[in-house]
């Protein structure tokens, strides 16, 4: 039995867990207020927040329902447009994109308003920049998006007198939520959502690759849900060694504040990843698993010359490098029953750099043609230790052997960059896809390959340095 509670409603539903939010919402309950637009989780018109009770209190994420199972629901407060509505007037979200004139046609104005609200709910600064990030995930095709962005520099105004996550009390009497907001902490408590014996059938963490794959199947088959567990949470430092668990998701690195001091452009890093509603759902295992030459998490570990721990069934358990994982397309080290438990490296030093590059159709929110990471330790203008990785250039996401290698030792000059990159380019093997030609990708590598000195060297380095020197 599924149990949660759906706006001001609890739930006891005895629908497949594979079934998607989206569909249990609209077909089994009639709030169609949650739109189906791409059913990939790229328009963001069923977007959704969800609850998640922490030592008391209740924090909300936006989700895209489209791609996430029903299942993931178990012991959460789901809240959908109905759910923020007040009684007899606008909500502080609703009457700014009134107000603004920020909508048209409608279609995706639900999607707007619930994400607006979320980042009302959320724990992030209250700036013009992360409440444009809340709804970096939302698709108008009509309306224009300065009016929209006039309605989030709005809510901004609203909610000046608080820079972080202001109470349930304040919002409420504010306009930002209903009263009943201020019961669900108490209600999610006393829910009888014991954790759930879960069928066999292929392992679902947030489900943003499989659903947009296998949403029709996942629907109808047995899937074994794995977000909620426990063993696969958290993150902890220890001796300079950073532990993941692989149910985290890309949003638990970006709120990581002790991440955020070891890479100080993490969260300019991981804007390129994906939208918001997507970095709360994705999970880095699956990102790993997928096996996409092109994921930009597994590109991110792999500089990082990552270990990744996998268990089985009988919580047996071993280790390998991230980098001798994959074994060709689509194929990796996994075992039927198995599980990647957890990623872990060692943390950037003071004598060390890391970067992260992408190329895309889109600047943001979009699949790469070619991205890249570098991690290196510097010593007196040399490089000790180098670590550099490549996606969409060849069958599996590339871990660069004979690049970091010759990269070790060598002084940090153009001359010795241009050359590492004629290596790199012995070592990649691009095809031609709707990504981009061959050459094309050929050349985004060269130039995200120097874009990691120009960007970790700014005071040495120029493109000029290295078109002299090519």
């Amino acid at each position: 039995m599924i149990t949660f509670i759906l706006n001001n409603t609890p739930i006891r539903t005895s629908e497949h867990s594979g079934m998607t939010l989206l569909d249990f919402v609209r077909y089994e309950q009639r709030l169609t207020g949650t739109k189906i637009g791409c059913r990939e989780g790229d328009c963001g018109a069923c977007t959704v927040l969800v609850g998640t009770l922490e030592n008391g209190h209740v924090n909300y994420q936006s989700i895209t329902s489209c791609i996430s199972p029903l299942g993931n629901a178990h012991g959460k407060h789901i809240v959908t447009v109905e759910g923020t509505n007040l009684q007899n007037e606008l909500t502080i979200a609703q009457e700014a994109m009134k107000a603004n004139y920020a909508t048209q046609c409608g279609f995706c104005t639900p999607g707007f308003v619930v994400a607006l609200t979320g980042f009302a709910l959320s724990n992030s600064e209250k700036n013009y920049s992360n409440a444009l990030d809340a709804i970096s995930g939302n698709i108008c095709r009509c309306t224009g998006y300065k009016s929209i962005e006039k309605a989030a520099h709005q809510m901004v105004s609203n909610l000046k007198e608080h820079k972080t996550q202001p109470n349930f009390d304040w919002l409420i009497k504010n306009g930002f939520v209903p009263d009943y907001f201020s019961t669900i902490a108490k209600r999610l408590q006393d829910l009888e959502a014991k954790d759930r014996e879960q069928p066999k059938g292929k392992y679902v963490a947030g489900g943003t690759d499989l659903y947009v794959q296998q949403a029709d199947h996942l629907a109808d088959n047995s899937v074994h849900l794995i977000a909620e567990k426990n063993y696969l949470k958290g993150i902890s430092i220890n001796d300079n060694v950073c532990k993941v668990g692989t149910s985290s998701t890309v949003s638990d690195l970006w709120n990581h504040s002790q991440l955020n001091t070891y890479f100080p452009r993490l969260k300019a890093h991981l804007k390129l990843v994906s939208s918001e509603q997507i970095r709360n759902m994705a999970s880095l295992g699956g990102n790993l698993v997928n096996a996409s030459p092109i994921g930009d998490m597994t590109i991110f570990f792999l500089a990082l010359n990552s270990d990744i721990t996998i268990t089985d069934k009988n919580q047996k358990e071993r280790s390998l490098p991230l980098k001798n994982f994959y074994q060709g397309y689509k194929t990796f080290d996994l075992k039927d029953g198995e599980l990647l438990k957890d990623i872990s490296f060692t943390l950037p030093t003071s004598q060390s750099v890391f970067n992260f590059e992408k190329v895309c159709k889109r600047t943001h929110l979009d699949i790469a043609s070619v991205n890249s990471a570098i991690h290196m330790h510097i010593a007196n203008d040399r490089i000790s230790e180098a670590h550099v990785s490549i996606g969409g250039v060849a069958a599996i996401p590339k871990y660069l052997h004979n690049t970091s290698k010759f990269l070790n030792g060598k002084s940090l000059t153009p001359e010795t960059i241009i050359e590492a990159n004629n290596i790199l380019q012995n070592e990649i093997a691009p095809i031609s896809d709707v990504r981009g030609s061959s050459d094309y990708k050929r050349l985004l590598a060269r130039q995200l390959f120097f874009a990691h000195f120009i960007t970790l060297f700014p005071k040495q380095f120029t493109l000029n340095d290295f078109v002299q020197h090519a």
